[in-house]
């Protein structure tokens, strides 16, 4: 009997799991081969240089995330974990994707449209009332507001997993302002510079034209169809976790970074403050949460926002993206609903498939979990960033009582998953192939047209079986390509 083609040389079983490169401990996936045959080329000196090489830059460029613990008295500001070996997805595989992100970012955005005006799920009864109306995040502020293009959700970053099986899966859908842009980006620049021969033997599609894309978008949401508008990005400032990404953004886009200290409203208009005086503000992309915005509409608190912009906002001087309210359709109970939304404004059958969810203040599906928690996801449905979790298979027996005690209490605040084995990729460890589980955060663009920027950011879970990937849970990340 022949040996099978491409030996793993390489202490690497990838069972019980789905793996996105091997279909066994001996066989490559055909999309992989060359990928896995030029790393199984490399010394490992050279490829501890490479990752070595990949770190200095990172630090140089300033490519950081902040982490914010518990039990730390300071922030901690690191650069994100990298690893060199890619996440390939087939061009076949990959249409797919898009054509569901696409469905269901227009039902979202049907969805904001209707619950701020007519408000027809509700009557109809698709969407329990209250389930919307007394979320943290619906704002009765936006009631009957209209919005350029019907766009409440300019760019979305829609969370992908796969089981075992290889099936993909939402998990989740953000839509206030998700993070990850400057990671997948600077991802693929760190992988063109120091692997080059690995990506020029690849036919892999542009990412970068998505940033003109997501530039259009905003430039064609401007108020009264300006021709040229003054663009700014609203950053809570330096201290923040993504900080790093808002000048990214604001630099690659050539828009104007603003904090809240350097916009004034006057007579319902938004300006900046400058050396040459004011200038008005047509376009606000915001990275900031609804409740920080404008102190006189939302949190009275808060420094971070712009007194009066809510006015200006109403008045159809200035368009904020993503749009206030947005966060009631990424609520993380109202995302069980998502696909009776397709069905419900597209008249579609998804194309996507929600990771089956449980209602906790459903009595029956409460009991369920409660009787299963060791072996459920359970998330609270107003936060995000992996806060807020309890992972059953993992959890210890305390973290699982008081949970229980959560769930008793305010059940509403909580849903919860069946355990999902996300597929898993190689990462480089000591110059060995190790395995670890990882997601896709992929990208949509709403404007005139949807556009989903081809790959998006592959986040890992860096500890040994941990299912945790995001960054600010310590996570890392891969480039990630779309092969023609």
């Amino acid at each position: 009997m022949s040996k099978p083609e491409n030996l793993v040389t390489t202490p690497y079983d990838p069972r019980p799991f789905y793996d996105e490169m091997f279909m066994n401990a001996y066989a490559v996936r055909p999309h992989y081969q060359n990928t896995f045959l030029q790393f199984m080329s490399m010394k490992t000196g050279n490829l501890s240089k490479r990752q070595s090489a990949t770190m200095k830059r990172m630090l140089e460029e300033g490519i950081t995330f902040t982490l914010y613990a518990p039990d730390q008295t300071e922030p901690l500001e690191r650069t994100i974990p990298f690893d060199p070996i890619p996440r390939i997805i087939p061009q076949e595989e990959w249409l797919k994707l898009e054509r569901g992100l696409k469905q269901r970012v227009k039902a979202l955005n049907l969805f904001l449209k209707d619950i701020y005006h007519e408000q027809h799920i509700l009557k109809d009864g698709v969407i329990p009332r209250k389930m919307v109306l007394s979320n943290c995040y619906f704002r009765p502020e936006m009631m009957r507001l209209s919005i350029p293009n019907d766009v409440y959700v300019t760019v979305s970053g829609i969370d992908l997993i796969r089981d075992e099986h290889g099936e993909y899966f939402v998990l989740e859908d953000n839509l206030r302002s998700p993070s990850g842009f400057s990671y997948l980006y600077k991802s693929r620049s760190i992988m063109t510079h120091l692997f080059p021969e690995l990506v020029f033997s690849h036919a892999i599609q542009d990412i970068e034209h998505s940033l003109n894309v997501f530039l259009s978008a905003l430039r064609k949401l401007a108020p009264s169809g300006k021709s040229d508008p003054v663009i700014g990005l609203l950053t809570p400032g330096c201290y923040n976790s993504a900080y790093f990404e808002h000048t990214f953004l604001a630099q690659q886009m050539g828009i104007e970074l603003v904090e809240g200290h350097d916009l004034v409203v006057i007579d319902h208009k938004v300006y900046m403050r400058g050396i040459k005086g004011l200038r008005q503000i047509d376009v606000l992309y915001r990275r900031i949460d609804d409740d920080f915005l404008d102190p006189l509409a939302f949190n009275p608190s808060s420094y971070l926002g712009v007194a009066g912009i809510m006015n200006a906002y109403r008045a159809g001087n200035i368009n904020i993206v993503n749009a206030p309210g947005t966060g009631v359709a990424d609520d993380k109970a109202i995302y069980a609903y998502v696909p009776d939304m397709i069905r419900y404004y597209l008249n579609e059958e998804p194309i996507l498939n929600n990771v089956p969810t449980y209602i906790l203040s459903r009595p029956e599906e409460r009991e369920h979990v409660l009787n299963h928690l060791d072996r459920m996801v359970v998330k609270e449905t107003s936060l995000s960033g992996g806060y807020g979790m309890l992972i059953g298979p993992s959890a210890s027996d305390e973290e699982i009582a008081e949970f229980r005690a959560k769930i008793v209490a305010y059940p509403d605040r909580y849903i919860a998953q069946p355990t999902v084995q996300l597929s898993r990729a190689p990462v480089m460890v000591d110059g060995q192939m190790a395995a670890r589980h990882i997601d896709l955060r992929a990208f949509v663009i709403a404007g005139e047209d949807i556009e989903v920027i081809p790959g998006g950011l592959t986040r890992v879970a860096l500890k040994e079986g941990s299912l945790v990937v995001n960054s600010s849970q310590g996570g890392g990340c891969k480039d990630t390509w779309v092969i023609r």
